[in-house]
């Protein structure tokens, strides 16, 4: 048996995982972006689907088929995303002769718009909560949440609280659901600012037996998209019955629909443990992984053994111990969620027990779609990897988790790694106080700062720079074995510039003298034990004596970045004489990544105000606003809708207002 995989990534990489353990052949897929790509060299074999957005490839069937029937695949997996929720997919894939490794068509189209959905759980006596028409919104029902019917991930979301914002923010979600789905349909419901996100994973075969094999708590989120999920729900865990009453409502879910194959039934649960439908998702999670864990289930397995005909056991494996997913994303928390673009030059994570694999006790396990090397487009979403714990409690999962990700490598690209070591950190989180605001009560500046302390950073940086020193004397064609410096007299320091992420900068004056010793500016009694391009060691005074730090120092360009126990830093290495070529006027608006221009909200000689939209990006799949820096007039306009942009390229030139205002006159 050959199956083809009809996605990418990490998802694809998963599947094959497991199919190699089964001794199944493998195909790939591959947009031309993608065709460096790891899940392009695991597979056996791999077509090419011309083009780079999903539009061209991942989301066009026709080819996909060709592709499978080309290279000899007798089946299909979807994967998540793309066309693994597309009923006319499913079809076609039939149609040609394939096994279609997930539900049936039948209940894809019934699930696969949440309007309809809805009304089936509705009669089927699973709770649920009250569709709104978005054309009869009224002030008095709002906060509203604008979804899209078709496709999840929160693509195509929305929270409007204001009845003049429903209009502009029903049409962006409907340009977002077009684009990630191939369908603009939206609806509207009541938002609950808090509440719980627990979802109950199903499987059913097609001899009528359907079980209820775990729970998920997947309530941190942000833009209403899963960031932490855990198995088993620390909610329904404190709640009497209510794992009993959500399994039921699950089971029903499935049940009315004839399901088969892997789903997940969602609800909306409050503290009280009182819950509502939100919807069925006909395929596999991201976050499955947790039940894997806590079940000792592989559920790729059993969605193919399904797919063959094979019966599940009569009853699901008890749930054991705790297991706690984190979605590690290229992206800036701090930042409105800005997703990033570029060279993953480094990517490992040295705790790691297996990649895509279970095991026996605790540990921590990678699912990834990258390596050294990978390249982060802007065709598709920035997430790099789910990185997994198991233990035996969840203190102790939690632990582990936060300790890989702070020990991690990952340079070239800003992530959100030190916001979810801060949340497996947090006091909330380990008593298990998390909802759906989890971020807007406990303040997302505070958790998206940086795990290292101003001073542990400038100490990274001072390793940084005696690194550097020791790369030029190794380099040297002339007196390399010298000190760095070195003279027969006392000279000035020497000094390095570094850039560090803030922006803020770091002069770092240091001086070597008789011994080896180094003496650096503002760090008085600091010892240097070792230098070496890669790595230097440092004395550092403490309290009762030196305290030894390693630091390990890679460098790519002008990129330097610094590992140690005190957390992770990079900063940018800068000229000692800057080109005023590189000068950028004042007001520019700068693409802060690549991608498409797809409106412009503003035309030059209109007087704008600070924060106003200027213009619009479509980057990975999402909308992003382009904001007047300044109050003034737009003097110049760069780009059209319609062009790709690099990130940096200046977009327009706001000239700010230079006279006082009245309440500053006053």
């Amino acid at each position: 048996m050959t199956v083809l995989v009809a996605n990418r990534g990490e998802i694809a990489r998963r599947v094959f995982a497991t199919c190699r353990r089964m001794g199944i052949g493998t195909v790939a897929v591959y947009s031309d972006a993608d065709a460096a790509a790891p899940h392009v060299a695991e597979a056996d074999a791999a077509v090419r689907l011309p083009g780079n957005t999903p539009a061209e490839t991942y989301l066009r069937g026709d080819l996909v088929i060709e592709a499978a029937l080309s290279a000899g695949a007798e089946a299909i997996h979807p994967g998540y995303g793309f066309l693994s929720e597309n009923a006319d997919f499913a079809r076609a894939v039939i149609a040609a002769g394939l096994t279609w490794i997930g539900p049936s068509v039948e209940a894809i189209e019934q699930m696969g718009s949440k309007v309809a959905a809805k009304k089936m759980m509705d009669a089927a006596g699973v709770p649920v909560l009250a569709e709104l028409d978005p054309a009869q919104v009224t002030a008095a029902q709002l906060p509203v949440l604008v979804k899209a019917s078709a496709g999840g991930g929160g693509r195509g979301m929305r929270v409007v609280r204001e009845l003049a914002e429903l209009t502009p923010q029903i049409e962006a979600a409907r340009r977002e659901a077009q684009s990630a789905f191939g369908d603009p349909t939206v609806f509207c419901e009541r938002y609950l600012e808090t509440g719980r996100h627990i979802e109950v994973q199903v499987m059913a075969d097609a001899h009528g037996r359907t079980l209820a094999v775990g729970e998920r708590e997947c309530s941190i989120q942000r833009r209403h998209q899963k960031v932490v999920e855990e198995a088993p729900s620390p909610l329904v865990e404190r709640t009497p019955g209510m794992r009993e009453r959500l399994f039921e409502a699950a089971r029903l879910a499935a049940e009315a629909i004839g399901y088969t194959g892997a789903g997940t039934v969602e609800f909306l649960a409050d503290e009280a443990g009182e819950f509502f439908f939100l919807e069925m998702n006909t395929r596999l999670q991201v976050e499955h992984p947790v039940t894997e864990c806590t079940t000792g289930l592989d559920l790729v397995r059993l969605q193919i053994e399904i797919a063959s005909g094979a019966a599940l056991p009569e009853r699901p494996p008890a749930m054991r111990g705790h297991s706690i997913e984190v979605r590690l994303y290229a992206e800036d928390p701090a930042n409105d969620w800005q997703p990033q673009s570029g060279t993953v030059h480094r990517f490992e994570i040295p705790s790691v027990r297996s990649e895509f694999e279970l095991f026996d006790g605790a540990g921590v396990r990678l699912d990834t779609g990258v390596v050294d090397g990978s390249v982060v487009g802007v065709h598709y979403d920035p997430m790099l990897a789910k990185v997994i714990s198991y233990a035996e409690t969840r203190t102790e999962a939690a632990r582990l988790l936060a300790a890989a990700l702070h020990r991690a490598h990952i340079h070239g690209l800003v992530t959100n790694r030190d916001l979810l070591v801060r949340v497996l950190r947090h006091p909330a989180f380990l008593a298990g106080d998390t909802d759906t605001a989890f971020f807007t009560t406990h303040g997302l500046d505070t958790l998206a700062a940086p795990l290292v302390s101003e001073s542990d950073a400038a100490l990274s940086i001072v390793a940084a720079a005696l690194a550097d020193a020791a790369a030029n004397r190794r380099a040297a064609r002339v007196g390399g074995g010298l000190p760095s410096g070195w003279r027969n007299l006392p000279a000035p320091s020497q000094r390095k510039s570094y850039e560090a992420r803030s922006g803020e900068i770091h002069e770092v004056g240091y001086r070597f003298g008789r011994g080896g010793r180094v003496a650096v500016a503002g760090h008085d009694g600091l010892e240097l034990v070792a230098a070496e391009p890669e790595r230097v060691v440092l004395a550092v005074p403490g309290a009762r004596g030196p305290v030894r730090r390693q630091f390990e120092v890679a460098r790519y360009g002008d990129l330097v970045c610094v590992d140690s126990p005190l957390g992770p830093v990079s900063a940018r290495r800068l000229p000692r004489f800057s080109d005023p070529a590189d000068q950028v006027a004042t007001g520019s608006l700068l693409a802060p990544m690549p991608g498409s221009v797809i409106r412009v909200g503003a035309r030059v000689g209109d007087r704008v105000e600070q924060g106003q939209p200027i213009l619009w990006l479509e980057a990975m799949k999402m909308e992003h606003t382009v904001a007047a820096p300044a109050a003034g007039v737009l003097s110049a306009l760069e780009v059209s809708v319609g062009q790709q942009v690099d990130i940096g390229v200046v977009l327009a030139v706001v000239d700010p207002d230079t006279a006082p205002t009245e309440s500053a006159q006053a």
